[in-house]
């Protein structure tokens, strides 16, 4: 049998390839799915919050006085009576030096002493008897003078040996070495049974602990007109592994010139002391506070974007088209970051989604909260010291 292929209808092709293209339509169709909604994203107005402007600088631990202990006397130390590292008060006593040859010495002046005493008693005694024979014309104006200049001389050395008598009890009193400040005491340098010298061995350091001063260099520019006016700028420091500024101190010292190596200036605070906190020659960082609080926009960092080298925020107007926003930024209080320009209060900023919004691009904005300063202001914490 032979079979014949016949070619369809022009109808049948014509309905056959609108069918086709039908189907093509409707898998395309659904591949792409509903239009895409507007992005979520979260939205909330900055904090405003009474904030003073602020420098913050490193540096370290100054004591506000510092002694190197030397023996006024020279001789050999036979004791000492204080626990290296411990806590000294003014004048308490923490050498000795072997007393006994200037207790002799000292012996040996009030002896001399008694002596040139003797000898005025005896001069005033002839000069006595010379005005009695002048008055009756018994002896010559020679030898009248001669009694008179020898009672002088007495005088003379009797006031030498009194000042002999007092440096030799100065130097007996040398022997026993004070401290010459209250603070806290090095260890010994020299042991008892060394010689040491008069104003040149160092027997230990004596620092000063409360107040305590902190210093450091800032660059030029740093620190703005006001604070060279010598009004006392409160500080805030915090040491190394602290989080948060919270010790007080108040900014007393500028220098008068910026270094010209260096182009930095120095400063310095005090701080109060009294439990021995702080140490001379500990690190922290300082920040000081100029002029008065005033109003000051906070945003977390989760709305900060960057664009190459500037920072910016996007916010979200009335009709929710996302708006592009360049900021100058400040530094950082306690998890949030100042915005010095480019923001208003009142505007809704994206904190959250911020890599899903486009500037131009409609959003379904979503209200937030930016998680408040959990004290005071910082600056209201530093708090004049008393």
């Amino acid at each position: 049998m032979i079979s014949v292929f016949r070619q369809p209808a022009p109808a049948v092709a014509m309905a056959l390839l609108l069918g086709a293209v039908t189907l093509e339509g409707c898998s395309k169709a659904e591949a792409q799915g509903p239009a895409s909604a507007p992005p979520a994203v979260t939205v909330a107005k900055p904090l405003v919050r009474m904030e003073a402007d602020w420098s913050e600088q490193s540096g370290r631990f100054v004591a506000v006085e510092t002694v190197d202990v030397r023996p006024r006397v020279s001789g050999y130390l036979s004791s000492v009576h204080f626990k290296d590292g411990q806590y000294v008060q003014k004048g308490q006593l923490l050498f000795t030096i072997d007393p006994l040859p200037f207790e002799a010495r000292a012996a040996r002046a009030r002896a001399e002493l008694a002596q040139a005493e003797a000898r005025l008693d005896r001069a005033r005694s002839e000069l006595a008897r010379a005005e009695t024979l002048r008055a009756a014309a018994a002896i010559s104006t020679e030898e009248y003078d001669s009694r008179k200049e020898a009672q002088a001389q007495a005088v003379a050395a009797r006031a030498a040996a009194q000042a002999a008598l007092r440096s030799e009890a100065l130097d007996l009193g040398y022997t026993r070495v004070v401290a010459p400040i209250a603070g806290r005491i090095s260890d010994r340098r020299v042991d008892p049974g060394n010689l040491v010298a008069n104003g040149e061995t160092v027997l230990t350091q004596i620092v000063s602990v409360d107040p305590i001063h902190f210093e450091f260099s800032a660059p030029d520019g740093a620190i703005p007109a006001e604070a060279r006016s010598g009004e006392p700028q409160q500080a805030l420091l915090k040491l190394a592994g602290e989080d948060q500024f919270s010790h007080p101190g108040r900014l007393d010292f500028l220098d008068n010139r910026v270094d010209a190596g260096t182009g930095a200036i120095r400063g310095r605070v005090v701080l109060d002391n009294a439990d021995g906190r702080f140490t001379p020659g500990q690190f922290g960082r300082v920040r000081i506070f100029f002029g008065a609080p005033k109003p000051t926009l906070l945003v977390p960092e989760t709305a900060i974007g960057s664009d190459q080298s500037r920072k910016f925020v996007l916010v979200v107007n009335a009709a929710g088209d996302v708006e592009y926003r360049q900021v100058q930024l400040g530094p950082a209080v306690r998890g949030l970051r100042i915005v010095k320009a480019g923001l208003k209060p009142d505007e809704r900023l994206v904190i959250h989604g911020l890599q899903l919004a486009r500037p131009g691009q409609k959003v379904r904005p979503a209200p937030g909260q930016i998680a408040d300063v959990q004290a005071a202001s910082i600056a209201q914490a530093a708090a004049p010291l008393g």
